[in-house]
């Protein structure tokens, strides 16, 4: 028979999915320590948070075994209590409960106080924008807005994080200028969409405005955008990124697809046409502009010849960053009464073509850089490395700039001036100047 453990609670809150979740698991972990409770992220506690990811099939596979996992560990007495929370919890509640009843309680995406209750703490109204980062000290994510209002068919993110809702300006100014106090060199602004902030709040599209105001942060040397829309993009915003030397020449901007029978049905509210007109004038207007992207392949009713346009358009675009997903046919989307009639080896070898064309397009680049000065922040030591990054990439899944660290002394957190000596697909090797 179990004995209750008689040590000090100590909760240990796992995060699983995207940057997102890891905002949303450093403001729980604010508002815990703030209720003086003993937290910590991703090591040992006998009491376990998991925030879930249910976004694809890997995701939701991946969040479900984290779950079993500490259902077992709570079942032979090493954890206490389990909790379940975020996106996952959110879209299935009813058939996690019924399938995994051992979990303590489940929440969803927006009953933060709900969870700091049955964990014993006070929800703080007075901490908005406090948290306790995860990310390494020099960088953070700051979440400008949450929801989307897009109607993507194969997107179940409305499902689970609601209607777009932006933050005002000020909230995130403030929020800004507590991270740069802790030492916080660069923001990464996330979003579902950051092309629509400020739409439900100003009645415009207000990017521009709020990186002007974040340029202002004392302490912030560099900003960053992630996941842009393609339809009704802010120019502004491009203008501002030319003049500003704190925005970075960079853009995350899911395209998704570019065949026009696709994209109608993913219901994207653009084409072939539009989407590469518009790359050609984020081009222009910042020259030297690095552009990151993410292609779904094996979407329901995808010809050959679809994949065919999609491969020749990305070998043509000459993306600076590629990632390149497998369709996942998603419940109560708008895509799921459609037929998932591209078979699963089909989907993968796609994929993979698309991703060895990428490869070596990252190659070439890669070696263009060669001879040249980047100013690079120091993120790491791993191994017989410095790890760094150029404004061109950003951390986990753009390249890394190596440093021997058996030569040279960098301090983490820092920016260097670096030269490039050599290079692969994905790597940078330099040396300080």
């Amino acid at each position: 028979m179990r004995t209750k453990s008689l040590k000090k609670n100590k909760i240990n809150v796992i995060t699983l999915g995207c940057s997102k979740n890891t905002y949303d698991s450093e403001v729980l972990m604010g508002q815990l320590k703030a209720s003086g409770k003993d937290v910590a992220h991703e090591t040992e506690g006998n009491i376990v948070v998991i925030n879930t990811c249910g976004f694809i099939d890997n995701a939701k596979e991946e969040s479900v075994n984290t779950i079993l996992e500490y259902v077992d560990k709570k079942e032979q007495g090493i954890v206490d209590k389990v909790f379940v929370t975020g996106c996952l919890s959110e879209r299935y509640r009813p058939d996690l409960e019924q399938e995994i009843p051992n979990v303590d309680q489940y929440f969803g995406t927006t009953e933060l106080p709900l969870l700091l209750k049955a964990l014993g703490a006070d929800y703080k109204h007075e901490l908005l924008g406090e948290r306790l980062t995860t990310t390494p000290k020099n960088y953070a994510y700051l979440k400008i807005a949450e929801g989307c209002d897009r109607p993507c068919s194969f997107c179940a993110i409305p499902l689970m994080r609601g209607k777009h809702v932006s933050q005002p300006i000020e909230k995130l100014v403030k929020e800004a200028e507590g991270l740069a106090k802790k030492g916080v060199k660069e923001l990464i602004l996330i979003a579902q969409d950051l092309t629509y902030y400020g739409l439900d709040l100003y009645k415009k599209r207000n990017l521009a405005e709020l990186l002007e105001n974040l340029a202002k942060v004392e302490g912030i040397e560099w900003i960053r955008l992630h996941y842009a829309f393609p339809s009704g993009f802010p120019m502004d915003v491009l203008d501002l990124m030319k003049r500003e030397p704190k925005i970075c020449n960079y853009i995350d901007i899911p395209l998704q697809h570019i065949s026009d029978a696709i994209l109608k049905s993913m219901k994207r509210g653009t084409t072939q046409e539009k989407t590469t007109k518009l790359l050609q004038e984020f081009r222009e207007r910042v020259p030297g502009m690095a552009i990151r992207t993410t292609l779904i392949v094996g979407y329901p009713g995808e010809t050959q010849q679809d994949f065919e346009i999609l491969r020749d358009w990305v070998q043509e675009m000459k993306f600076e960053r590629l990632g390149c997903f497998t369709y996942s046919h998603e419940e109560n989307t708008g895509a799921y009464a459609l037929v998932d009639d591209v078979p699963q080896e089909v989907k993968q070898a796609r994929a993979a073509e698309i991703m060895d064309l990428q490869s070596q397009i990252s190659w070439d680049l890669n070696q263009e850089k060669i001879g040249q000065t980047f100013k690079c922040v120091i993120d790491r030591k791993e191994g017989q490395y410095f790890i760094g990054r150029t404004e061109f990439d950003s951390p986990d899944v753009d390249n890394e700039v190596l440093v021997e660290a058996s030569k040279f002394y960098l301090k983490t957190g820092d920016f260097v001036n670096l030269k490039i000596i050599d290079a692969t697909e994905f790597d940078l090797y330099a040396e300080p100047v």
